[in-house]
Formats: C-alpha cells, sequence, structure tokens
C-alpha cells in the first residue's frame, strides 16, 4: 500500500499523498520490530520451561522404569538412558543439516532482493541528471520499497533460524537435566 500511494503521489500533480506513504512504511518498521522482541521474549520464556519439564520427565520415565519392574527395572531404566541419549545424537544431526537447508533457502531471495535495491539505486542515479524529476521520485519510492522487502525477508528468516536454534537447545537442555 505503501509503495502503490507512493506511486500515485509521485505521478500525479494533484495528489500529494507522499507523507501518508512515509507514515505506512514507518508503521511497517515499527510493527515488525515489535513482532520480532515479542517472538524472541516467549520463544526465549517456553524454552526455558519446556526443557525443565522435558528434563523432569526424563528422570520420571528412568525412576519408574527402575523401580516399578522388580527383575529387569535396573537396565530397562539404564537402556532408557542410551535411548534417549541416542536420539540426541540423531536430533543434533538432523538440527544441523535443519539449519545448514533454512540458511541456503533463505539466502536466495535476501541476494536477490540485494540486487534488485543495488539496481534500482544505480538507476535512480543515472537518471537522477536526466530524467523528470518526479521519475527520480518515483525511482527512489520503488527503491525504499524493495529495501523494506529486504528488511522484511531478512528479518523473517532470522526468526525462523533463532526459532529452529532454540528447537534444538530446548531438547537439549532437557535432556541435560536427566
Amino acid at each position: 500500500m505503501s509503495t502503490i500511494i507512493g506511486i500515485v503521489s509521485n505521478i500525479s500533480d494533484k495528489v500529494q499523498i507522499g507523507k501518508i506513504s512515509k507514515f505506512l512504511k514507518s508503521s511497517v518498521i515499527w510493527v515488525l520490530g515489535t513482532a520480532i522482541t515479542i517472538f524472541i521474549g516467549v520463544l526465549s520464556l517456553e524454552g526455558t520451561l519446556t526443557s525443565s519439564v522435558d528434563g523432569l520427565s526424563a528422570k520420571g520415565i528412568k525412576a519408574v522404569a527402575a523401580n516399578v519392574i522388580p527383575v529387569l527395572g535396573k537396565a530397562l531404566s539404564d537402556s532408557v538412558d542410551t535411548v534417549l541419549g541416542c536420539t540426541i545424537l540423531l536430533k543434533n544431526a538432523v538440527g544441523v543439516v535443519g539449519m545448514v537447508v533454512i540458511v541456503s533457502i533463505c539466502i536466495i531471495p535476501i541476494i536477490k532482493l540485494s540486487v534488485l535495491t543495488i539496481s534500482y539505486n544505480l538507476t535512480t542515479a543515472i537518471a537522477e541528471p536526466i530524467a523528470d524529476k518526479r521519475i527520480v521520485k518515483l525511482l527512489e519510492q520503488i527503491t525504499g520499497t524493495f529495501k523494506l522487502l529486504l528488511a522484511v525477508t531478512f528479518f523473517v528468516s532470522i526468526l525462523l533460524i533463532i526459532g529452529l536454534a532454540l528447537t534444538l537447545k530446548i531438547s537439549n537442555t532437557g535432556m541435560m537435566y536427566r
């Protein structure tokens, strides 16, 4: 919407609504920053609480296995410990591969948007001495939109990576408590 309003404002001499476009753009930036802060805060709190509960659950399973089953309880309890350790090892391997895949998926749109932003900046710089002032402002508006899209894509990618990293940390910390 910010881009559309900016284009209309730059093309028309009668309709001047460029300030609304700037307001919408700054609103998007503020909402994005607030959402990132809330997301990281909630995910961190949830990770701390979940890992404690997971660790206590693992201890509880071992205690029940050791004490309830008369003859084989201790052996079964030790095997539960071994199985939990193997699942952590497998989860970490999958987590590392997952992180590499997520980063490689996220980097492609970031590179494309960076190239588009640089191209439009260069076009604006070349067009300034030879083109009409409104066209230059229009190109600057589109460059600003690409910068905003780049910021949104970058922050969403960071949130995805942080979410995956915290998920991996949660399960590791839970197994530490056993």
